[in-house]
């Protein structure tokens, strides 16, 4: 029986992984690891671990001891942090005892910092890159951008600590973090013209499967709405995917968020790892979970599945784990 192991399945993330792995590989044996001791995930996972944060100077110790005690085969990293953890230490993995889903390192690196990655998409004329400045005053600015325009974190995820700049007094209060920490982009669209489209890359610089949703935004940043559109009947999609993938060589799931603006997509973000809205995936049939088991594990070229069209929207359950000595 193979055993998987997923970390921070407390997230929407960690906890999707699990159901899809459930969904899709029923006799898989699954691991669950979360920093806090009540995470939702251990409801779908057949052992749990409480976690030490990655800064911790023993979480390496306690990997290891997981991956030893529970004969994990892989290990999935479910959240940000622990994607830079293990893409930083790549050297120590070689002896860990089991695969490691991880992209590339080149693409981690990038997609870690948002005005690397504009540059790199500056530098290679890459049509879907969205217009940003590292500096300038508020005059240039709004002349380069218009109003409103953004101020975004070069490190962050999930729309967390950007700013919507409508006036002077806005962008002054911000100003001198614009280049260390901020910087300056051009809002394109709105927020009903919002996809995000999942791929499996192979490292060589093709995308094998893709699933794409037409999304609304819950107010975490995850996807709260979504209608599951085949990327065939959405003119040029493929193409910028494609121009994309050969370019950043993506390896295993690979999450890229845009806006259609007119006729033209234009790049949100790179996302190097499984998509937040993978559960809904799975269940329009792209199972980029189970994919990764026979990808890292068995070398299997995954192919693009049947999808099938629809709706998806969330909603909160509750989950009741009783106490074992309550009557």
């Amino acid at each position: 029986m193979r055993t998987v192991m997923v970390t921070g399945v407390g997230a929407i993330i960690g906890y999707g992984v699990l159901r899809s792995l459930r969904n899709g590989l029923p006799d898989i044996r699954l691991i669950g690891a979360d920093i806090y001791s009540d995470a939702v995930g251990q409801a779908w996972c057949d052992r749990f671990a409480t976690a030490p944060l990655t800064a911790d100077p023993g979480y390496s110790s306690w990997l290891r001891q997981q991956v030893s005690d529970h004969e994990v085969d892989l290990l999935v990293p479910a959240i940000e942090q622990d994607v830079d953890y293990l893409s930083d230490n790549r050297t120590e993995l070689q002896d860990l005892g089991c695969r490691v889903m991880l992209n590339t390192a080149t693409l981690i690196g990038l997609a870690r910092d948002k005005w690397a990655m504009d540059r790199e998409l500056l530098s290679i004329g890459e049509p879907s890159r969205i217009p940003s400045l590292d500096h300038g005053s508020f005059r240039d600015l709004k002349a380069e951008f218009g109003l409103p325009f953004l101020l975004k974190p070069r490190r962050g995820y999930a729309s967390k600590g950007i700013v919507e700049v409508h006036d002077e007094v806005t962008f002054e209060r911000h100003a001198p973090e614009l280049g260390d920490r901020l910087f300056a982009q051009q809002i394109v669209g709105s927020d009903s013209q919002e996809f995000t489209v999942s791929i499996f890359g192979d490292g060589t610089g093709a995308s094998v499967a893709m699933s794409c949703l037409h999304r609304k935004l819950a107010a975490d940043g995850s996807t709260a709405k979504a209608t599951c559109r085949l990327p065939g009947d959405l003119p040029g999609l493929e193409d910028v995917i494609t121009r994309l993938a050969a370019h950043f060589r993506p390896e295993g799931p690979t999450n890229l968020q845009f806006r259609h603006v007119d006729t033209e997509w234009k790049l949100l973000e790179i996302n190097p790892r499984i998509s937040s809205s993978t559960s809904i995936r799975t269940a329009f049939g792209y199972n980029e979970s189970a994919m990764s088991v026979g990808y890292y594990l068995d070398g299997i070229r995954p192919t693009q599945p049947h999808i099938r069209t629809g709706h998806a929207a969330r909603y909160i359950e509750d989950m009741i784990v009783l106490d074992r000595d309550s009557v």
